[in-house]
């Protein structure tokens, strides 16, 4: 019996329960298949060695030394380790593990990748590489898939693989920006690309009427674009466009989405995403007239553009100004609209823009515009200006991704949440400092200027579910606060600390929030540590900061400012999760052993720790309250300086006028944004956490 066959016998359950020691068997029979098709070598320096020579990875020798190198390997191999799934082992050799160019011979071990990985990253420190290595190999700390997949490799991709850009209203721009697109696609990059400066269908061109076809035909291009650059056929490209809102396009937007839309004008494989400020949450709510925007009448008459028009103070005066082409909405009414496209499609995104402004750091230096593929990512963006030759270029502020993960149950088991962030944030500085992105003048110019990083974390529910503590309780948000209290805390001491060791902040901090203390205000005013004796015994043997601690670290950033313009950002965590044995991200379960299709095979993956006594802490996100869910997101969205990637999960029995309530919902309890929508049609079978 093969190991597919083994794993899928884990459903067939054993006095009432999954018989999970099938997914044991078949992880067990994975291995042998594995190490018949590992190339072996006499010792693990000849190994390194030969593939260095072959060229598979770049050349440690020129960084350390022999003996260097061979503690690194000691440190990671002094660690006891084994997958805990059949997927965690399939996942790892199948996407991540180095093989020969026709993929038939395995070339690394698990832990051969996460030294070959550590070694990459600290550049030469010994004493770096053994920290990032044991982090790593002790699932604490675990690189995103782009660092994980392609450091310490001759024949590789970046280290990073998401980035944001913006177009400006001409010719030039859209060409600039397609072309940045296709490039960073060819590298296995996702794009983000906000399309809300585009003038709309119909408006003038050179005082030509009508002559615009607006951001649809923009969006089809990019489409193509993406389509075309995937990474040599070995990854899909895969892009998103953001839109306003208030943009006079926006109805048009949504419709490319709609099962039944035109084909000339659906968008198939590019995600959507809107920017919706809070004024038209407000219109929503009083149910006051709701008005679109020509975006190029809005620069004629106000001498900005609608994307950066202060819409929340300023909408009567657009509404007012008789060279503002307008037409009426019903905000109501689009928002059911919306809530139809995301029952059909599970898009568009919603990211809260008045949100993001709001709790942003660097508001002084400049405006959130937009964010990413997977809405977690929220930084400053300037226009970058495309001239015609011979005219010089005015390049602005792009961004790039940067994440890393936690993982929670190891971090807390291992008591070791300061020294985790501390190794994880070193790491992130690592990839920010060697990622060179030249095809993409603005997103290099802001990694220079900010060194953004985007520190996440993953397996909130296992840890909860391994704890007996339901996820939608006061105690998991009561746990959740504290820990994200305090890895904002140790990763703003961090940034400090390494600002402070290379005399560097990043650029402007002056103009921060940090640089004048109020951001620290509400930590020098309010204990976030656990009140209750039950969550408190979670952290026994961890350091949790009080106020008064914060104070200090509140006066040593203001003398010394931070290295990094952005720290926190919690990604969904997909891959990686399972390489980890991890629930993804802080989101809910949505199956005690999930699903998961590879070709023609089927393969089943249990939740982490699953058990008798853990399976109803494990309740599905489709059986959950979807507001208790927000609120948890909401308790730790003020600890994260970027954003939450967070899912809404609906059934067949969820109507519109709901899900547009919990839109309502998320920017009412300050959350940044809305990923996608996950849609199930229940029966009575799928309620799992009744069939036992």
């Amino acid at each position: 019996m093969g190991y597919l066959e083994k794993n899928n016998l884990l459903l067939q359950k054993v006095d009432g329960f999954y018989d999970l020691a099938k997914d044991q068997e078949a992880r067990d029979e994975f291995l042998v298949e594995v190490a018949a098709k590992m190339r072996r070598f006499p010792t693990e320096e000849i190994r390194l060695k030969t593939l260095i020579a072959e060229g598979y990875y770049q050349d440690f020798y020129q960084l350390y030394t022999a003996e260097e190198i061979m503690t690194v390997m000691t440190c990671v191999d002094a660690v006891p380790f084994e997958f805990q799934s059949f997927m965690a082992a399939s996942k790892f050799y199948r996407d991540y593990a180095l093989k020969s160019d026709n993929h038939q011979i395995y070339y690394e071990r698990y832990q051969q990748r996460i030294v070959v990985v550590a070694l990459a990253l600290a550049n030469g420190d010994v004493k770096q590489a053994c920290a990032y290595g044991k982090a790593m190999i002790e699932q604490r700390y675990q690189p995103a898939t782009p660092t994980f997949l392609n450091a310490g490799k001759q024949k590789r991709g970046e280290l990073v693989s998401c980035f944001l850009l913006q177009v400006e209203d001409s010719l030039n721009s859209i060409n600039y920006n397609l072309a940045t697109a296709m490039q960073l696609s060819k590298i296995g990059g996702g794009v983000a690309i906000n399309l809300s400066k585009l003038r709309a269908q119909g408006e003038t061109i050179k005082g030509v009427e009508n002559a615009c076809k607006g951001v649809v035909p923009v969006m089809k291009l990019l489409e193509d674009a993406f389509n075309y650059a995937d990474q040599m056929g070995q990854r899909k490209g895969a892009g998103a466009v953001y839109l306003n809102i208030f943009h006079w396009d926006v109805e048009a937007f949504l419709d490319t989405k709609k099962i039944n839309a035109d084909e000339k004008s659906r968008i198939q494989t590019l995600s959507v995403g809107l920017i919706v400020p809070d004024k038209f949450f407000e219109l929503a709510k009083e149910n006051k007239p709701f008005y679109l925007f020509a975006p190029l009448t809005v620069e004629k008459a106000f001498g900005v553009s609608l994307d950066d028009f202060d819409i929340d103070t300023r909408y009567d005066e657009l509404v007012a100004h008789p060279l503002v082409k307008k037409r009426e909405l019903n905000a109501r009414q689009l928002l059911t609209q919306i809530a139809q496209t995301q029952f059909e499609s599970g898009y568009p995104y919603i990211m809260y823009k008045s949100q993001a402004n709001k709790a942003h750091a660097l508001k002084g230096i400049g405006e959130v515009k937009m964010s990413n593929l997977c809405t977690e990512i929220f930084q400053v963006q300037t226009p970058t200006q495309i001239m015609d030759y011979g005219e010089e270029d005015q390049i602005g502020y792009d961004i790039s991704c940067n994440l890393g993960s936690l993982n929670i149950v190891n971090v807390m088991e291992q008591q070791s949440l300061a020294d985790s962030v501390k190794v994880a944030v070193d790491a992130l500085t690592a990839v920010s400092d060697q990622s060179k992105i030249g095809n993409a003048p603005g997103v290099a110019k802001a990694n220079e200027a900010f060194h953004a990083i985007g520190l996440g974390a993953m397996n909130l529910h296992g840890f909860l579910a391994k704890n007996q503590i339901p996820y939608e309780s006061e105690q998991a948000k009561e746990f959740s606060q504290a820990f994200f209290m305090a890895m904002n805390f140790y990763s703003l001491q961090r940034s400090m600390e390494i600002a402070r060791e290379r005399q560097q902040q990043f650029s402007e901090f002056e103009k921060s929030t940090y640089a004048d203390g109020s951001y620290f205000a509400p930590y020098l005013v309010t204990d976030f540590r656990p009140q209750t004796a039950a969550v408190q015994q979670l952290f026994t043997g961890i350091e949790l900061p009080g106020p008064q601690e914060w104070d200090v670290l509140c006066q040593l950033v203001m003398k010394y400012g931070l290295y990094h313009g952005y720290r926190l950002a919690i990604a969904p965590t997909q891959s990686i999760a399972y390489i980890q044995n991890a629930t993804p991200s802080v989101a809910p379960i949505v199956e005690h052993v999930e699903t998961r299709t590879y070709g023609n095979a089927i393969t089943y993956y249990p939740m982490p720790f699953l058990s008798r006594d853990t399976f109803f802490a494990y309740k599905s996100a489709y059986h959950m309250d979807m507001m208790k869910v927000i609120d948890l997101m909401a308790v730790i969205q003020p600890h994260i300086d970027q954003g939450i990637s967070t899912i809404l999960y609906v059934t067949n029995e969820t109507s519109t006028r709901e899900l547009a309530r919990l839109y309502i919902y998320a920017w009412q309890k300050g959350l940044k944004s809305l990923y996608y929508t996950r849609t199930k049609n229940l029966t009575i079978e799928d309620c799992l956490s009744c069939s036992v």
